[in-house]
């Protein structure tokens, strides 16, 4: 037996979880292990687990930019849990905000405006957690993660070791991060700006009635697909030739944002592979700009 087998065993760790409902897309098979982290203490665990049993780790997170086989995961499936969602606001405004890896952004973005703190109301409309907004700088409406991040906790498989890690370490870049497939965002410390509540609040709307109005909604989707090339927008791109509607079994291009690709309820991950290569190589072909995506493929695809 190896060593996630003796943790199913123990019950610490479970096997055959399906994934996709995990995901917004709610695509996907099932993990060969899964593991909700309920404590900081199970981390060192997991570690231990990995040494000596070397198996591929995702991190599933809120799944909102993830794509999961339809064959499933071959390795760990990690999740962190509620012990991992809370947020600490100091009393005065030079205090910095913390908050866990398992946040989710719009509710970050929304306790910090009530306490007169301003800076994060851009995660508003950024359905994801603080883990994957700092791995992948995550931003818009004008900011980025990096413009606000004073450090993150970094837990590293690879030692065992948890880490505190400054913004200037991190290589943030577009989208990017120098953080590795081991790396595993703890929490998260940033700074903030005072500001008057209602005006706070004002923007949230703003910012809600903005993605609502140039975003579709209801829909299965994966948010933006492809990251922006510098000084264009890979929506506009993909307009501009004409692709919007553009199907591939039963995924489509938005024919709301060019760059939200939708599927259907009996859609399979590998149509949503399909499509976001098809439309990245006829985007090549007609233009010469080459996207790159910025959703992410988990295990096997044709």
């Amino acid at each position: 037996m190896s060593a996630f087998d003796d943790l199913v065993a123990d019950g610490w760790a479970l096997t055959d979880v399906q994934l996709g409902s995990l995901t917004t897309y709610k695509l996907g098979g099932p993990a060969r292990f899964y593991v909700e982290l309920r404590t900081r203490e199970d981390l060192p665990t997991l570690a231990n687990a990995l040494a000596d049993d070397r198996q591929p780790v995702l991190v599933v997170g809120r799944g909102s930019n993830l794509v999961i086989s339809d064959q499933g995961w071959p390795g760990v499936a990690i999740r962190f849990g509620y012990a991992f969602k809370e947020i600490g606001i100091g009393p005065e405004p030079e205090c910095p905000i913390t908050a866990g890896a398992a946040t989710t952004l719009p509710r970050l973005a929304r306790e910090t405006v009530s306490q007169g703190r301003g800076g994060l109301e851009f995660y508003v409309g950024i359905p994801g957690s603080v883990g994957g907004a700092i791995r992948m700088n995550a931003g818009g409406h004008g900011s980025e993660t990096a413009d606000w991040l004073l450090s993150a906790e970094v837990f590293d498989l690879s030692d065992g070791k948890f880490h505190t890690v400054r913004k200037a370490d991190l290589g943030f870049k577009y989208r990017s991060s120098s953080l590795g497939p081991t790396d595993l965002v703890v929490s998260a410390t940033f700074r903030s700006e005072p500001i008057d509540v209602e005006s706070g609040q004002e923007t949230l709307r703003q910012i809600t009635r903005w993605r609502r109005q140039n975003q579709p909604g209801g829909t299965l989707n994966a948010g933006s697909v492809f990251r922006n090339p510098e000084g264009d927008a890979a929506g506009r791109i993909i307009d501009e030739i004409g692709l919007k509607g553009y199907q591939v079994g039963g995924a489509r291009v938005s024919a709301k944002h060019a760059n939200f690709f939708e599927a259907d309820p009996d859609a399979t991950a590998q149509d949503v592979y399909d499509l976001v290569h098809e439309v990245r190589d006829l985007v090549l072909e007609k233009t010469g700009i080459s996207l790159i995506p910025e959703v992410q493929f988990a295990g096997p695809f044709a």
